[in-house]
């Protein structure tokens, strides 16, 4: 099990997806939300959810919330994080992205050192930064980002000490940004040996 602590987002706007992705259903769980937090409680000790309203949740689980002011941006989540835990860094992951595996998680921390401000996956579609592990030497940043409305973890992360780390298959990091890729995840989660 995963000393470092887990940070669910599930606090984004859903604009593509016409309603909040975090409440849709899936595998056996009323919600995807508490699918990707039972599922991560099984691999790492402490799993918390980023959210704007814990209310929204039918579910018992640790929730941080971000200030309700900011407008459906991660940079709020990353501040209420680090504010609310003592640990140096965490790992982050989107509620929308189901199918983020112990091994991508294992090579995440296997790449990670002391020096680094950020680990973050990479595949050929381009980096993802809500999968990836922040250090507290970005709190910072991510304060002065919040004051000053700007939310583009991209720059943050090109302006940082970053490492990228290149995963070749795509599969683990399919994102449910729509409903056809909604219907597509359910499928694949349907799928024997999935």
């Amino acid at each position: 099990m995963f000393s470092i602590p887990c940070i669910l987002f599930a606090g984004g706007k859903s604009s593509r997806m016409g309603q909040d992705k975090s409440l849709l259903p899936f595998g056996n769980f009323p919600t995807l939300a508490e699918f990707q937090y039972d599922r991560l409680s099984k691999l790492f000790s402490v799993v918390a959810i980023s959210t704007k309203t814990r209310e929204k949740f039918d579910f018992s689980a640790p929730f941080i919330l971000d200030p309700i002011e900011v407008d459906y941006a991660p940079t709020a989540g990353f501040v209420s994080a680090f504010r609310a835990l003592e640990d140096e860094r965490i790992m982050v992951l989107s509620v929308d992205t189901p199918f983020v595996n112990y091994e991508v998680f294992q090579t995440l921390l296997d790449a990670d050192s002391e020096d680094l401000d950020a680990v973050i996956a990479r595949t050929l579609t381009g980096s993802h930064p809500l999968c990836g592990i922040y250090h507290r030497s970005l709190v910072g940043e991510f304060e002065r980002m919040l004051r000053e409305g700007d939310h583009r973890l991209g720059k943050l992360l090109a302006s940082s000490s970053t490492r990228y780390v290149e995963f070749d298959d795509e599969t683990p990091f399919a994102n449910l940004n729509h409903p056809h890729e909604y219907q597509e995840a359910l499928s694949r989660f349907c799928e024997p040996n999935k």
